[in-house]
C-alpha cells in the first residue's frame, strides 16, 4: 500500500523551477514566446518566482541528445532548498532515458511539489519510487500558458491543491472541455481555443462507495515503464484507485485492450479497489474504450470492480491535479469522485 511523504504547500513569493525532462521545445526560438507566456502567468497570477534549470531552454536537439543533463537538472532542482516546486515544461516521449542518472536519495530527502502529465508520468514514478507524492497534471506550455487566460477550472484546482493544506474534496467534471489544436505560433497568442459542453462522470460498473490511494498516469507511458526497475512494486497497488488516461495520439482500441490485459495478467486488478479513466482526447473512441474496459475486466472476473469514466485529467483542457498516494473516493450510486485529504502539508 502506498505511504508517500507529502511535500510542503506553495505560497506566494516561493521560487519554482521549470524543467524539460522530455521534449525540449520550450527553448526553441519559434515556441519560446509560449514558454515566456506561461512563466509570466506563474509570476503574475500565483505570485511565484520562476527560475530555469541550466538545460531547460537549450532546445529540442540538445535536450533530446542529453538525457543525463535532463536528469542533472531534475536532481539539482530537488537538491536546491530555495526551490519549492518543479514544473514540467511539457511531456514528450523519452523521459524514461533519464532513469540511469537518477539519485533516488536526493528525491527522497527533498520532498517538494512536482507537476506534469503525459510523459511526465516517468517523473511521477521516480518520485513514487523515492517515496514522495507528486501531482499529475499541469505543465507550463499547455496549462499555465493557455492563450489569453488560464481556464477557471484549472486555476481553481491549482490553488486548491498546491496552495492549501485543507482536504481537497469533491472533484466535479469540468462543464466544458477542449482539445482543439491551435498552433503555437505567436499570431495565435490572443486567440482563445473553442470549448464544447462536457458530459458528467459515467459509471461503467460497480456499486457502493470505495476508497483507495491514487496511483496511475498516462496509459502509453506506463506501458513504456513496465518491465523496467521504475515500475512500482505490485504491493503499491494494494487497495489503490488506479487512474489512467490516454494521450493525444488517440491510441487505437486494440492498444487499450492489450495494455489493460497486461494489468490483469500482472495481478493488478486483484489488488486495486477501483479505476478512474480520464476523458479520451477529443472524445475519440469514447464508446469503444468503455466496451473494452468492461470486456477486459470480465476476462479476469472483475465485473464488480468500480470503474468511473470521463474524468477531467489528462490531455484535454482544462484539468484538475491528482496527488499520488492521496486517499480518494469513488461513488457509484450517484457517480462521483473526491480526494479525502490534502495533497500538501503546511510547515
Amino acid at each position: 500500500m502506498l505511504n508517500l511523504i507529502k511535500p510542503p504547500m506553495l505560497k506566494p513569493g516561493d521560487t519554482v523551477a521549470t524543467v524539460s525532462s522530455s521534449w525540449g521545445g520550450a527553448g526553441d526560438e519559434a515556441i519560446n514566446w509560449r514558454y515566456l507566456q506561461g512563466k509570466q502567468r506563474l509570476e503574475q497570477v500565483f505570485g511565484l518566482k520562476v527560475v530555469e534549470m541550466p538545460n531547460t531552454l537549450k532546445g529540442t536537439e540538445y535536450v533530446y541528445k542529453h538525457p543525463e543533463k535532463r536528469a542533472e537538472d531534475l536532481m539539482q532542482a530537488f537538491a536546491d532548498s530555495s526551490i519549492k516546486a518543479i514544473i514540467s515544461c511539457i511531456g514528450g516521449s523519452d523521459s524514461i532515458r533519464m532513469l540511469p542518472y537518477i539519485d533516488f536519495d536526493v528525491i527522497r530527502n527533498n520532498p517538494k511539489i512536482v507537476t506534469g502529465y503525459s510523459d511526465s508520468t516517468v517523473t511521477h514514478f521516480l518520485c513514487l519510487k523515492a517515496g514522495i507524492s507528486s501531482f499529475y497534471g499541469l505543465s507550463l506550455l499547455n496549462d499555465f500558458a493557455e492563450n489569453v487566460k488560464m481556464s477557471d477550472y484549472t486555476l481553481e484546482w491549482a490553488n486548491k491543491v498546491l496552495f492549501s493544506s485543507a482536504p481537497i474534496g469533491e472533484i466535479p467534471v469540468s462543464k466544458e472541455y477542449t482539445a482543439q489544436r491551435l498552433e503555437w505560433v505567436i499570431g495565435n497568442k490572443n486567440v482563445l481555443r473553442k470549448f464544447e459542453k462536457n458530459t458528467d462522470y459515467e459509471l461503467i460498473q460497480g456499486t457502493g462507495i470505495i476508497t483507495g490511494r491514487l496511483i496511475g498516469g498516462c496509459l502509453e507511458v506506463i506501458d513504456m515503464i513496465k518491465g523496467t526497475s521504475l515500475f512500482p512494486e505490485l504491493n503499491d497497488f494494494d487497495d489503490a484507485i488506479l487512474f489512467l488516461e490516454t494521450s493525444e495520439e488517440m491510441p487505437p482500441v486494440w492498444l487499450l485492450e492489450d495494455s489493460l490485459r497486461s494489468y490483469g495478467m500482472m495481478g493488478i486488478f486483484d489488488r486495486i479497489n477501483g479505476l478512474v479513466f480520464g476523458k479520451p482526447f477529443r472524445g475519440t473512441f469514447y464508446e469503444e474504450y468503455k466496451e473494452i474496459i468492461k470486456r477486459i475486466l470480465a476476462e479476469f472476473s472483475k465485473e464488480e470492480l468500480p470503474v468511473l469514466y470521463n474524468g477531467s485529467f489528462g490531455h484535454n483542457e482544462p484539468k484538475c491535479l491528482l496527488p499520488y498516494g492521496a486517499l480518494a473516493e469513488i461513488r457509484c450510486d450517484e457517480p462521483g469522485f473526491a480526494i479525502l485529504e490534502s495533497g500538501v502539508v503546511k510547515l
